[in-house]
């Protein structure tokens, strides 16, 4: 027998242990993680409205029910929880699948103010999150400014730009779909600070912006034309290529008169975040001009953009977690084809797959080989390990210590629980959006 933990069920940490349990069949996994959910941010990320993405979770569902693999929800692994030495005493082996759970600062002045916030933190409110906070994100605004041209981006500038009708149907909690129905907001920017060509959304997401219903999509042909690569996209490889064409049509297009507007713009560096009474009231931009290095320099012309609303697209970071090595440079765990390495040399029983190992990188799917290079080095590792002994059930170890998992049966009671809520609220499926109400439902009880 091969007891192996893997911390995260992400899609990271399900397709590790779903290499594991096709590949050995003498392998039992315990899939441990923070929340009393599983499926990380395929339910915490992916936007409400991308329902065909979120149909995924039903792929990692059949993984976390196969009858070698065992769901433990809220296992808090490391500061404060299940120390990382413990875990490896009570397994063969642990893969950590802890993803990459900050974000990149901008480091200007004023990223602090009130009515600033991480692109992170505004997704985790509308996906009910249980450590998100609402601190009225669009309560105050009239206009916003999203920083970063990647999908995520994309997510929150669709988000916004949404009305009641197309928000409704989705899993989106209570609160956070009440209040961005009642959203005054109607112009939103989304900005790079280098060119069209650079940006980093895909096309599919970029396409759906021009498919909402109350927004117009604007693009400034002068901010096109800076980016010598427009002026002849066909050189360009294919996806920046439709990024462009895109972009062009929308330049050339005439505006509907919707109630909202999208406002994409490029070459603008941010500089500061200005106040007005007490909170953010305007960015301050640098425009920018290509540097004939795949990079931009500052041109010295400022540009001022009103926004109540700021928020931050610009990369997730990995976050060290206690007991293990960590790089604080790269935002990763130190590895060798998975393998964690402490000062240079391999830890046996230790290993990485998902962010945490390469960094921010790739889409869902990127996950799969991902871990499959970071379970083949545990098998080829596996029959040194297996010589260790190690508790015939980890579980009730972990029980005796004091540890009150939230098993399989506790999730499934919370998808029920949240069925029930949308039926009361003549909606669909409806998040609970706290641990209290979780952890309540988990327990058979009531939300």
């Amino acid at each position: 027998m091969l007891r192996v933990a893997v911390v995260g069920s992400g899609p990271s940490g399900v397709y590790s242990a779903q290499t594991l349990v096709q590949q050995e069949p003498l392998a039992r996994v315990d899939v441990l993680d923070r929340l009393p959910c599983p499926y990380g941010l395929v339910r915490y990320g992916v936007a409400p409205d991308h329902e065909k993405i979120k149909s995924l979770q039903n792929n990692l569902r059949t993984v976390l029910e196969h009858d070698r693999v065992r769901f433990l929800g809220r296992v808090q692994v490391g500061a404060g929880g299940v120390p990382a030495a413990r875990l490896r005493e009570l397994y063969h082996a642990v893969v950590y699948c802890v993803g990459a759970a900050t974000d990149r600062h901008l480091g200007i002045p004023g990223e602090d103010l009130p009515g600033s916030w991480s692109a992170t933190q505004f997704v985790s409110w509308y996906s009910a999150h249980p450590d998100a906070v609402d601190d009225g994100f669009v309560r105050e605004a009239r206009s916003a400014v999203v920083i970063g041209v990647g999908n995520v981006a994309v997510d929150v500038t669709r988000i916004l730009a949404r009305g009641a009708a197309e928000l409704g149907p989705t899993d989106m909690p209570d609160a956070a779909l009440r209040a961005l129905t009642a959203s005054r907001v109607t112009e939103i920017q989304m900005v790079g600070r280098r060119g069209p060509s650079q940006a980093r959304f895909t096309t599919k997401e970029l396409r759906e912006l021009g498919a909402l219903p109350e927004a117009d999509v604007l693009v400034d042909p002068a901010e096109l034309a800076l980016d010598p690569a427009c002026a002849d996209p066909s050189a360009l490889p294919a996806p920046q290529r439709r990024n462009v064409e895109v972009l062009r049509s929308w330049a050339d297009g005439t505006p509907r008169g919707a109630p909202r507007r999208i406002l994409l713009r490029f070459f603008l560096r941010p500089v500061e975040l200005l106040a007005e009474a007490g909170r953010v009231g305007a960015v301050r931009f640098e425009r920018t001009v290509p540097d004939g290095r795949g990079g931009v320099a500052g041109t010295g012309a400022f540009e001022v953009v009103e926004a109540q609303l700021v928020l931050r697209s610009v990369g997730y970071r990995g976050v060290p977690l206690e007991g293990l090595p960590f790089d604080a440079g790269s935002g990763t765990v130190p590895h060798l084809a998975g393998r964690v390495l402490r000062d240079g040399a391999v830890a046996p029983g230790e290993y990485v797959a998902g962010w945490i190992k390469r960094g921010p990188t790739g889409v869902i799917g990127t996950n799969r080989p991902c871990a499959k290079e970071t379970v083949t080095s545990l098998l080829e590792d596996a029959p040194a390990l297996a010589r260790r002994e190690v508790p015939e059930d980890p579980l009730a170890v972990l029980r005796a210590e004091g540890v009150e998992p939230v098993e399989w049966e506790g999730w499934r009671a919370i998808e029920r629980a949240e069925a029930e809520l949308g039926a009361s609220l003549g909606r669909g499926v409806v998040k609970l959006p706290d641990w209290q109400s979780l952890l309540t439902a988990a327990h058979g009880k009531a939300p």
